[in-house]
């Protein structure tokens, strides 16, 4: 396969063309994640701002939520008739102006538009980014996927790191600004380099179970596997949103360190991540979904349980441990789930996924307002804690690394 990756810059030998395209999803990645992060340490101020409560919060995430499920479904159907490639190029594009657009919205209306302007083209980059990424970990007959959601919690942490400073001492519009600056640049590098698919299309996906010739997918694994991304997506988005607001309101942390939370969280995932296509090669794929759901259990109690805001960011730390490989494994089956165009396999998890990230999290404004987001937390340590359990009667999560493993067992399922 990897001689037939030429593009249209022609010259570069294949396996420069493979590593250069493995950067270009790499930096997709991480600008995705940066945008997630300054977006989460960006919620305070917003809130403030606007002077709304966190159940109204919770709504305009439902709308960030809604414009990013349409998106993905959407940037699925584009993917597969125009290639990944020409999807990640200009929806990444178009994320680029986002926190400047919800900075300059003066009402809760403009700022409900800005946000589903986010949700969408965030959405829709993430399915084509994915697509693509599986392209590469294909072609190099080995597994990536974890490295790549690695460099989207690394975003995620400069994010988390660098926001609440940033806003404190460049205002909330220079904030905005100089992250668009910088999206801007890695988007512009990234713009050349992806992977470009054979021209041809692949014979055996003519006959199989895609959206282009049958609708949705009929394959019922396809589903559940969706169902077990959605439960992992979920309580990360809920460290996304509300972990900032957690250790200010409840915490009583400052907002300088109010995202020290997701960046404790999403450094501890970055290094996971990327050191865990390495732990799938020699443990399998079940094995660090299973201790990943445990792992990340405990961290999300202990963070709900917390005294102060050093013991929860502590808690999310272990949490970011766990939660790690969890999603990289699912997207791995699902780019390699018999039958199905890698496109569309990712759109329904992914789909299904976003439900958990955006939706989930909307909902917690309702009980945080009710109870508190200790509760809400401490909750989610035993919800996640299930979730790497189910792994074990899932036959579609192969006991051996995706990227290398194309098992009778995952033929099956």
């Amino acid at each position: 396969m990897a001689t037939e990756a030429i593009t249209d810059a022609g010259a570069a030998p294949a396996s420069e063309r493979l590593r250069l395209a493995r950067l270009a999803v790499s930096v997709a990645f991480f600008a995705n994640g940066l945008m997630v992060g300054h977006w989460a340490t960006k919620i305070p101020v917003l809130v403030e701002r606007l002077g709304i409560s966190e159940a109204v919060l919770g709504r305009l995430i439902i709308l960030f939520g809604v414009g990013a499920v349409i998106a993905l479904i959407a940037g699925a159907w584009m993917v597969t008739r125009i290639g990944s490639v020409a999807v990640v190029r200009w929806t990444s594009l178009m994320l680029v102006p986002s926190l400047v657009l919800i900075t300059i919205a003066p009402n809760l209306t403009t700022t409900a538009l800005a946000m589903l302007w986010l949700g969408m083209f965030l959405g829709a980059m993430d399915n084509a980014m994915n697509a693509n990424g599986v392209g590469v970990e294909v072609a190099l007959g080995k597994p990536v996927m974890s490295s790549y959601h690695g460099f989207w919690s690394l975003g995620g942490v400069a994010g988390g790191l660098t926001g609440g400073a940033m806003i404190a001492w460049l205002g909330e519009m220079g904030h905005a600004i100089a992250v668009t600056g910088i999206v801007a640049a890695l988007v512009a590098w990234a713009w050349r380099h992806y992977w470009q698919e054979p021209a041809a299309a692949d014979p055996d996906l003519a006959a199989t179970d895609t959206v282009r010739r049958r609708g949705l997918p009929r394959k019922p694994g396809i589903y559940i596997l969706g169902i077990v991304t959605l439960l992992a997506f979920a309580p990360e988005g809920t460290v996304i949103d509300w972990s900032a607001l957690y250790l200010k309101d409840e915490m009583g942390a400052p907002l300088l360190v109010s995202g020290y939370a997701y960046a404790a969280f999403s450094a501890t995932m970055a290094t996971t991540r990327l050191l865990g296509d390495r732990l799938r090669g020699r443990f399998g794929d079940r094995v660090v979904f299973i201790a990943g759901g445990l792992l990340a259990g405990s961290g999300f109690i202990i963070a709900g349980n917390a005294g102060g805001f050093v013991t929860a960011c502590l808690g999310f730390l272990v949490t970011g441990i766990g939660l790690a490989n969890m999603v990289p494994v699912l997207f791995s089956t699902a780019g390699r789930y018999p039958g199905l165009a890698p496109s569309v396999a990712i759109a329904v998890i992914t789909t299904f996924g976003y439900a958990g990230l955006l939706f989930a999290p909307a909902f917690v404004g309702m009980i945080a307002e009710a109870w508190s987001l200790a509760l809400v937390f401490s909750g989610w340590g035993v919800i996640v804690a299930a979730v790497g359990l189910l792994a074990i009667a899932l036959p579609s999560i192969s006991s051996r690394s995706s990227g290398s493993d194309e098992s009778a067992s995952a033929r099956k399922s």
